[in-house]
């Protein structure tokens, strides 16, 4: 089935009808102006979904961490063993008796279906639907029913309509010094969960609630001056910087214009490479992401994972080097060294 196009002429909920009353299987791949998403079917059912923004293990730790159920240490030996492996966090956490398999399975089902819901809110972005094979967890398996899905999305996006205007899922809120007296339970837990750092769609993880509920508390904490936005501050470039001083007698105003100029060269050349690195990254995770899916499809169909990568591409990273894979019987590593192109770093691109 050719399925592709604009989200403006064929909305998400007429997406997910048709895959789920054909029963296919597949990916979907979305891409729109803050994310790129790519939820993943059985027999019409969504049995995955992976966030660029959201990436699912990155959320998992810090839903684990904040509810208590793993300290810090446990944690930072679980990561550093998932980006040696390459396997799922809940995978390691499940073989390591760490934590029980039904906990992390409430999770991991909680945030894949905020990812879903929070894609009936997009009206603009490009879709494609793949018919392929589809690998599923064997260690934590999972279906969500695509039309119980639809029908929630639906409601949740009609009920939002309200208070789209006021706060999104990535919206951040801090306390304030007021005091907070005459609240009901419900706010209490959900005004403890405020800390600046976890985004209005972490505190629904967190809370255990739907996201509409969760929202209104948030509005009504912020309408009785508890709560306000966490504002993060804007980096000033070196143009602005610039700018600012050259106001200033006491400092580039005595410069040589020459120097003044040099220096604006040099400040605007730092922007456009930043840029030029930013769209690097982009475009390597999403080769990373492709070649991924690709392996996957590769040992479903011959019962093993490839041993090197020729089979599907020659094509280097965008630093012009080839991409790191390692594979074993059950598992397999697959990345970029990124832009310092030194294995092992923080910019390693998965």
């Amino acid at each position: 089935m050719a399925l592709e196009g604009s989200l403006k002429d064929f909305g998400l909920a007429d997406i997910l009808q048709l895959i789920y009353f054909q029963r296919k299987t597949g990916v979907l791949s979305l891409d729109g102006k803050m994310d790129r998403v790519k939820l993943l079917f059985v027999d019409g059912n969504i049995v995955g979904a992976e966030s660029k923004k959201r990436m699912e293990d990155n959320r998992l730790g810090k839903i684990l961490l904040k509810k208590g159920f793993i300290s810090e240490d446990s944690l930072q030996t679980v990561l550093e063993e998932q980006r040696a492996s390459g396997a799922r966090l809940g995978t390691i956490l499940i073989q390591k008796k760490l934590l029980e398999k039904e906990k992390i399975q409430d999770i991991i089902n909680a945030q894949i279906t905020e990812i879903v819901l929070q894609l009936f809110g997009w009206k603009q972005g490009a879709y494609e639907f793949t018919a392929q094979g589809v690998p599923q967890d064997k260690d934590l398996p999972f279906s969500l029913d695509t039309q119980h899905l639809l029908m929630e999305g639906l409601r949740i996006v009609d009920e939002l309509s309200v208070i789209k205007d006021k706060l999104t899922l990535d919206t951040l809120f801090m306390r304030t010094s007021a005091e907070s007296a005459d609240l009901s339970v419900e706010e209490k837990d959900i005004l403890g969960l405020v800390d600046g750092e976890n985004d209005v769609s972490t505190i629904v993880d967190l809370a255990g609630k739907d996201n509409f509920e969760v929202s209104k508390i948030l509005l009504s904490l912020l309408e009785k001056g508890l709560i306000r936005s966490a504002v993060v501050a804007p980096v000033v470039s070196a143009v602005e910087m610039h700018t600012r001083e050259k106001a200033s007698p006491s400092f580039l105003g005595y410069l040589p214009y020459l120097a003044v100029a040099a220096a604006l060269f040099l400040s605007l050349s730092v922007v456009f490479i930043q840029k030029d690195d930013m769209m690097k990254v982009f475009t390597a995770a999403k080769k990373v992401d492709d070649l991924r899916f690709r392996i996957e499809e590769y040992k479903l169909q011959h019962g093993a994972y490839p041993h090197t990568l020729s089979a599907f591409t020659d094509a280097e990273d965008p630093w012009g080097n080839p991409h790191i894979y390692r594979a074993s019987e059950s598992s397999f590593i697959l990345k970029s060294a990124g832009p310092d192109m030194t294995e092992g770093t923080k910019d390693d691109i998965y």
